[in-house]
């Protein structure tokens, strides 16, 4: 099977597996407007990263005005990609995003600045995110940051600093308030755990 249809796979079984009110591979199909900008996004890659960067970002601007979520045709999103309600996440041109992610609804990974400090244009402005990462909604990612393994972002949480692996992050600016022991995924929706809403005493 093709390495593209076999990640489309992966992005819907992510939503089985981390929607809780979808209840099948049909119905995550026809309903998740996650799902569906998701996979436009996949045939929009595949042309940016052939050179029809027009045709692209046509492709990309119409899943925008179909879903509400904007991803740029040429950020890099691993397999297993998930957004949850989907509603007004933004994702920057120079994005890179593990396997196994998931975004709720206003998440923005964007940049913060055009120039260096010596007036050259930046490469790189928009976040790197690693694997098995949840970001809850309204959280703002910001700036050619990377965040680790196995992060949790809360709700509303600012991030404008680096943020090391298996780490629960809230608030603004963002802080550390959790530093996990367990290897592997597990899955947090949106992005916080009950006991993990105040910063240690």
């Amino acid at each position: 099977m093709n390495s593209k249809y076999k990640i489309i796979l992966q992005d819907i079984q992510a939503v089985i597996d981390r929607d809780p009110a979808t209840r099948s591979k049909t119905e995550a199909v026809i309903c998740s407007s996650g799902l569906h900008a998701i996979i436009i996004y996949r045939g929009a890659h595949w042309l940016w990263q052939r050179g029809w960067h027009l045709t692209a970002r046509i492709i990309s601007q119409t899943a925008r005005f179909l879903t509400g979520i904007e991803i740029h045709p040429a950020a890099k999103i691993g397999a297993g990609f998930m957004i949850d309600h989907g509603m007004g996440v933004v994702i920057g041109e120079t994005t890179e995003i593990g396997e196994n992610v998931t975004l709720y609804h206003d998440v923005t990974l964007g940049g913060r600045k055009l120039f260096d400090e010596n007036g050259n244009k930046l490469e790189k402005r928009h976040p790197t995110i690693g694997n098995n990462v949840t970001i809850g909604s309204g959280a703002q990612i910001l700036g050619p940051i990377t965040i680790g393994n196995n992060v949790k972002i809360g709700s509303n949480a600012i991030v404008i600093k680096d943020i090391p692996a298996d780490c629960t992050v809230v608030n603004t600016p963002a802080y550390i308030v959790k530093k996990s022991t367990v290897n592997g995924p597990v899955f947090c929706a949106y992005g916080i755990e009950p006991e993990n809403n105040a910063p240690k005493k």
